[in-house]
């Protein structure tokens, strides 16, 4: 796998550079995802559901007069679902052509993330399928799953 792949301004791929990320909580593992995605953060809304969807997408909801689908990527990518807490957050994404909220259990930090300190995720990790990940930082005590947003969302941006 190819880790500098659209990577959505993350410089991954330049020697000595590094990524400003946006690190979040699902269970007790770290992800990362390019702080330049992120529109903002939120406490959780009140959702509105809609029939048929697929079970990851929990439905719309309003932000400031913007509809904002919301997803789940914990049940998207097959963990254990949780209840809400206090920590829980939604993460306003904008990708290109696509705005896009996530659940995330807690958001931990935004911190730079050196190249050197990324490595090629394996094809299976923690029941995450490898293809979402771009990579996998070492940092401090932690390992820090760098989320691939093309991958992940890539089904629903315009063509």
């Amino acid at each position: 796998m190819e880790l500098t792949k659209r990577n959505h301004g993350a410089d991954w791929d330049v020697e000595g550079a590094t990524s400003q990320s946006i690190l979040f909580k699902m269970g007790s593992e770290y992800y990362g995802l390019s702080i330049s995605l992120v529109r903002e953060i939120i406490k959780p809304l009140p959702v509105t559901r809609f029939p048929k969807s697929p079970p990851y997408v929990e439905g719309v909801v309003d932000l400031r007069g913007r509809i904002l689908p919301i997803i789940n990527l914990r049940s998207m990518f097959g963990l254990e679902p949780v209840p809400e807490t206090d920590d829980t957050r939604f993460v306003d994404l904008q990708l290109e052509d696509l705005n896009v909220g996530i659940i995330v259990d807690a958001v931990s930090e935004v911190m730079s993330i050196p190249q050197s300190l990324i490595e090629v995720a394996p094809p299976i990790i923690a029941g995450v399928e490898g293809k979402y990940l771009q990579g996998i930082a070492r940092l401090n005590d932690k390992l820090i799953m760098l989320l691939d947003v093309d991958e992940i969302f890539g089904q629903w941006k315009k063509k």
